[in-house]
């Protein structure tokens, strides 16, 4: 007779997804990962997080940290590096 556990053994070897955020310009975004979000001009910080076994922003708080740094006179002052899809 076969042990209980024996299906236990064999659920360790399963291969799981490879699951995970992308931003804007599609570069990945670990799970756990926390960026700057900006969607319809509202900015906030977000996690990429499962949900339903589906990969998603959670918003975890409003605002973002924003550096500027002092431009040449012909350069932009800062860079836009907002994020809204995922992928799973």
């Amino acid at each position: 007779m076969a042990s209980p556990l024996t299906g236990l053994a064999d659920a360790a070897n399963v291969k799981w997804p490879d699951c995970y955020c992308t931003d804007t310009s599609g570069a990945r975004v670990e799970l756990g990962e926390t960026i700057c979000l900006t969607v319809d001009g509202r900015s906030f910080q977000a996690r990429c997080e499962m949900m339903l076994n589906n990969p998603m922003w959670r918003d975890v708080g409003s605002g973002c940290t924003v550096s500027q740094r002092k431009s040449p006179a012909n350069g932009p002052a800062s860079r836009d590096i907002s994020s809204v899809t995922a992928n799973g």
